[in-house]
């Protein structure tokens, strides 16, 4: 487990968990409002080499954000926080990311999408409040 005490040091965590990444890699990020699933992903896009600001896609439900490597083409970012069902995902081409050998996905509120997810492997990330800050626990 690892404890974050603030919005620095969950970007610079985010940035050293990216380079332990793979193409294909499915990061599922769960946690409260606020816990910081938003900022991880933020670090992790910065250490992939992605400039752009990444914002999170509740209403727009996945941004697909481009990198400039040789393996690794996207980092798609699924926010299911206001899905209504799982078809909203497929009718905007889901399938065509999750665990694309040249994708990296990072889904909030994973749970949301669990068939979508059953066959796949997936890495959980845990995020918590606490008194420190954050706790951070991957599964």
């Amino acid at each position: 487990m690892e404890q974050i005490k603030n919005e620095k040091q969950m970007i610079a965590y985010g940035k050293k968990l990216a380079r332990e990444l793979k193409p294909g890699n499915i990061l599922c990020l769960s946690g409260e409002l606020g816990t910081g699933k938003t900022t991880l992903t933020k670090g992790i896009a910065h250490g992939l080499g992605i400039k752009s600001e990444v914002l999170s896609p509740t209403f727009t439900l996945m941004n697909v954000l481009p990198i400039k490597d040789k393996k690794i083409k996207n980092l798609v970012h699924i926010d299911t926080y206001r899905l209504k069902d799982e078809e909203e995902l497929l009718d905007i081409g889901v399938l065509d990311y999750l665990g694309a050998p040249d994708t990296i996905c990072i889904i909030e509120w994973p749970e949301k999408i669990k068939n979508l997810l059953k066959d796949k492997r997936v890495k959980k990330i845990k995020i918590k409040h606490s008194d420190a800050g954050r706790d951070i626990k991957i599964i």
